[in-house]
């Protein structure tokens, strides 16, 4: 098993956290949480997911635009993965259940094999598997900017991933919380059941914070 966390965020995921408590802010690869109020000038400059344009299993263009003032699992995967990518479906599932009805909270994948998931081949993924679309993207679009998007803004590296071949790139059981601001608030084992019953308590503590 590659190293997925540091252990600050193990230890994160061992304590529950309370709904009006904040969740942590993440800018780098050490993935060390940040204890800063969403109103701290700390947050100017700080890392943001950039602005990307892919396209989802409908066809549709997906931008961060799309995403403005919502709350977004993002994680990577390819259709004919045989292993990581169906056991994380199964945890995203399960998001995206608990959160059918919630329009404010979305799950994005990437596809890190676009030159074989073409629009059709994700449209029957997403059928297949009851991916729903509006509420579970798939996307998909050029190779090197999903690659940097992964590496610059998602931070997935040679330590929370598993090397397909020589090739390849490496993708990830990690799964990350991204607030309606685009910061990154969450990262989380998705072949991990408690794992990701934290990411969606703390989905829901995001919503609680925005309330009030």
């Amino acid at each position: 098993m590659m190293k997925i966390f540091t252990l600050t965020v193990i230890l994160l995921f061992l304590t529950p956290l309370n709904a009006s408590e904040e969740l942590p802010y993440y800018q780098d690869e050490a993935f060390t949480p940040n204890w800063i109020e969403p109103d701290s000038p700390e947050l100017n400059g700080f890392h943001k997911i950039p602005a990307f344009s892919f396209t989802d299993q409908m066809g549709n263009t997906v931008t961060q635009d799309t995403f403005e003032d919502k709350i977004y699992v993002a994680g990577f995967f390819f259709s004919t993965c045989p292993g990581i990518c169906p056991a994380v479906r199964s945890k995203l599932n399960k998001v995206q259940e608990t959160f059918i009805n919630d329009a404010e909270v979305k799950i994005v994948q990437h596809s890190i094999r676009p030159s074989t998931d073409s629009v059709e081949v994700l449209q029957a993924y997403s059928e297949e598997n009851n991916i729903v679309s509006g509420k579970w993207y798939l996307l998909t679009g050029d190779k090197s900017e999903i690659y940097s998007l992964a590496k610059s803004a998602y931070f997935a590296s040679e330590d929370l991933g598993n090397i397909q071949n020589t090739n390849d790139f490496l993708h990830t059981e990690s799964l990350l919380l991204i607030d309606q601001n685009r910061y990154i608030r969450g990262i989380y084992n998705g072949l991990n059941a408690a794992s990701v019953d934290y990411l969606i308590a703390d989905i829901r503590a995001l919503k609680e914070q925005k309330a009030k």
